[in-house]
């Protein structure tokens, strides 16, 4: 069901939808992903119905002028000299510093790996950090990308900025958790992210909140910054609605069980008459409690700049309770968004329907079976057989964003393709073809050319959408 549609309206976007996903492509689940020891299960191949620009019923391609930040010269609104967020004629939109509407689209991890052909080809290509970093700036924006997404090269991006007409907006991960837990103590590696005792964060430890003010200081440096698109806090924390059962099963000189214990008893409740809706009232008090510390804290040192939340991750995505507190403090919802081939009409919506704020997908991918030397055992999502088929997934989920209307920008899970020869890899980048360049710096041609068509039409795509989508 199409929500917020008038019949007759939900049996036109149908109509349409039959007529427009005509591709099949061809891809597999990777399943028990991210493996130690380089072992995964596939699901089998399956056909996906996929939309691409090519198919979209009476689209014009066409040309909108850029601003130095990326925004589009042919809408404005009031500038504030920094990125924001505004919701426009049923649209959300980001703001660029000038007051331009602007959506940011980015990689992830934009620098390059350390191992020993990576930096030959570097050198070769590139000469020195520096020449790679003017070379790459370029690159992405030739591609219709305007930016850099989580765990790039800060420093790099920054120095380039300075000298550049045509700037990139960049991401800052701030770790306020992960790295309170790395001094506290308890935390542990697994597949993709940081793991916690009993799945539960150390939000109610007393220690966490005055770590959180010393740590957001380090804002201060970047609170002028223009080109700074904002901060993440956190990636892929454990939020879940198990954290009830999961605080009270902690060691009771815990302060987390200390503080799920008095939420309980001044509510009756004990392990074995915990509920559903108990469940979901703790993990919002939980949030609540994560989210006010941070956000204080950061608003305090930098207050500039968005709080583009801590990444959201699995399940988290169909929490509207989760959702609705997070909404309280960020100015956008950021979520890793994996395992659909095409954004689920019902989410996209409700997101911002629980959180009153618009979202970013933060991580997503798809890797291709023709990448040499890359087993594609590591990591979670799809494998495709062709760097074609790449492409093809990439126009068709994007277009599904940009149909929402609550969406201001993706970041693509990465620049660089995993390398199988670093010793010691994080075990959910071991051997993927995740990048849009391959382990000697060359481009996947048959990816970018998909990335490109639509990235360079992101802005006529939107209007596109807003003019032709039935209204509630």
């Amino acid at each position: 069901m199409l929500l917020g549609l008038a019949p007759a309206a939900q049996t036109q976007a149908q109509s349409r939808d039959s007529a427009e996903y005509t591709l099949r492509v061809a891809a597999k689940k990777t399943i028990n992903n991210s493996t130690i020891d380089g072992k995964a299960g596939f699901a089998e191949y399956k056909n996906y119905p996929t939309r691409t620009i090519a198919q979209l019923q009476g689209f014009t391609p066409s040309i909108v002028k850029l601003s130095k930040y990326g925004g589009r010269l042919d809408k404005r609104t009031k500038a504030t000299g920094f990125f924001h967020v505004k919701k426009v004629d049923g649209r959300w939109w980001a703001v660029d510093p000038d007051g331009y509407f602007y959506l940011h689209n980015a990689p992830n991890d934009v620098q390059p790996g350390r191992s020993e052909r990576t930096q030959k080809a570097l050198q070769d290509k590139y000469g020195d950090r520096a020449g790679w970093m003017a070379g790459t700036r370029k690159f992405l924006l030739e591609n219709g990308f305007n930016g850099t997404g989580a765990w790039s090269a800060t420093a790099d991006i920054q120095a380039e900025n300075t000298r550049a007409d045509r700037p990139l907006a960049y991401t800052i991960n701030l770790d306020f958790m992960s790295k309170y837990g790395d001094k506290r103590g308890g935390t542990y590696v697994q597949p993709g992210h940081k793991g916690y005792p009993n799945d539960v964060i150390f939000a109610f430890d007393p220690g966490f909140e005055a770590f959180a003010e010393e740590h957001a200081k380090q804002l201060a440096k970047h609170k002028k910054d223009k080109n700074l698109f904002g901060y993440f806090s956190d990636n892929e924390m454990p939020l879940l609605r198990k954290n009830l059962d999961g605080y009270l099963t902690l060691p009771v000189t815990e302060p987390g069980y200390m503080a799920a214990k008095k939420w309980a008893d001044e509510r009756g409740v004990t392990l074995a008459t915990i509920t559903d809706q108990h469940r979901q009232d703790f993990l919002a008090f939980a949030a609540e409690k994560y989210f006010s510390i941070v956000a204080k804290a950061m608003k305090k040192y930098d207050p500039n700049h968005m709080y583009l939340g801590c990444r959201f991750h699995g399940a988290q995505r169909y929490y509207p309770e989760l959702m609705r507190v997070a909404g309280k403090y960020l100015d956008a919802v950021s979520i890793n968004y994996y395992n659909n081939w095409t954004p689920e009409k019902r989410w996209v919506a409700e997101w911002e329907q629980s959180a009153s704020k618009p979202f970013l997908i933060t991580e997503w991918y798809v890797k291709g079976e023709d990448a040499p030397e890359l087993a594609n055992t590591a990591g979670a999502g799809w494998v495709v057989r062709t760097q074609a088929d790449r492409g093809l997934f990439y126009q068709n989920f994007t277009l599904g964003l940009l149909e929402s209307k609550n969406c201001v920008g993706w970041h693509w899970f990465k620049y660089q393709d995993n390398d199988p020869t670093i010793v010691g890899a994080e075990p959910s980048n071991t051997n993927a073809n995740k990048g849009i360049v391959n382990n000697y710096l060359v481009p996947y041609a048959p990816l970018l050319d998909k990335m490109r068509e639509l990235n360079l039409q992101m802005y006529p795509l939107a209007d596109f959408f807003d003019q032709r989508t039935p209204q509630p």
